[in-house]
């Protein structure tokens, strides 16, 4: 599994937050993320539910397609996944099948977020599979957006 340092993080994590711009200047909720192997990203994605009316269309399920066709391999070991905002039950049970071994995400979902808040599917001990987890890389830019999102489309 790849070392990263700080900068590094804060990175990929800034490369994850334009992935949510694009979610956000298309009225979905901003959740952007990336996938990095020996430190270029292979997938990219971004919350694109309305868009392509498929529920399942979340940032991560879009990263984990694309790095699965630039690897050729349905297995992204030695990769890590970077988020801005904590995956959901559906993601990180999408995680794990991928077989990711690393996922670091800017701020938790609270009501939502299945790797560490609500459930903890990553490091699950009756899992065949088990990620490591970083939470916290630039949260307040990562939750502010969401934060924005959601003010703004409570006062409309």
């Amino acid at each position: 599994m790849a070392d990263f340092t700080q900068e590094e993080k804060e990175f990929f994590m800034a490369e994850a937050l334009k992935e949510a711009q694009i979610s956000l200047q298309k009225e979905e909720i901003p959740i952007g993320c990336v996938i990095v192997k020996d430190g270029q990203i292979i997938g990219r994605g971004h919350n694109a539910r309305e868009e392509l009316n498929q529920a399942i269309m979340h940032a991560e399920i879009m990263a984990i397609n694309e790095a699965n066709i630039a690897e050729g391999n349905w297995r992204l070991l030695d990769a890590t996944l970077f988020v801005t905002i904590e995956p959901c039950v559906m993601c990180s049970g999408a995680i794990g099948l991928a077989r990711l071994p690393r996922v670091i995400y800017g701020a938790q979902n609270p009501k939502f977020g299945a790797a560490g808040s609500l459930y903890d599917i990553l490091t699950d001990q009756r899992l065949n599979h088990r990620v490591a987890v970083e939470r916290g890389i630039l949260e307040k830019e990562c939750a502010q957006i969401m934060q924005d999102f959601f003010r703004h489309r409570r006062s409309k």
